[in-house]
């Protein structure tokens, strides 16, 4: 069992709280992580709800390549959300810096800043797949999909 796993399952056993950093994306990671928000997708129903407070989250799903104006502001947020925290890089910018990987303004991918425990890949990634990479980091995902894909995605 990985050590994000152990962590959720000790520290998060009812719910997770996420708080949402853009670091200077286009806003398409933000519209879809939105949609996840809405009655449609519903990521209420794994106890997972949106907080306005970095001092009341659990997770923080930064998006965007983080710039240098951001570099002060993501550092105090992870710092202002309590501990045990998990860090969740959202889109190609996040876990990168997207195809701005070389511009002057941007230093990287959060990684670069913090460490990050969980990077959901796309530009922008679809909801389903946000949806997938947080039950999977959180251990419900095996509940959630047939067997058979389970095993051919890697799946434990």
């Amino acid at each position: 069992m990985s050590l994000l796993k152990k962590l959720a399952q000790k520290a998060l056993k009812k719910s997770i709280w996420i708080f949402h950093v853009n670091t200077g994306a286009c806003n398409g990671c933000d519209i879809e992580l939105l949609d996840v928000l809405t009655p449609y997708y519903d990521i209420e129903r794994f106890g997972m709800k949106a907080v306005s407070s970095p001092r009341h989250a659990d997770a923080l799903v930064i998006s965007g390549p983080v710039t240098r104006p951001t570099v002060e502001f993501v550092k105090s947020v992870y710092e202002a959300t309590p501990e045990p925290k998990i860090v969740i890089a959202l889109g190609s910018c996040a876990t990168a810096g997207g195809i701005w990987f070389d511009s002057y303004n941007v230093v990287g991918g959060v990684d670069k800043i913090i460490p990050v425990n969980l990077y959901i890949p796309g530009c922008p990634p679809r909801p389903e797949a946000i949806l997938f990479g947080i039950a999977q980091a959180l251990g419900i995902s095996k509940k959630k999909i047939k067997p058979l894909i389970a095993e051919q995605i890697g799946v434990e």
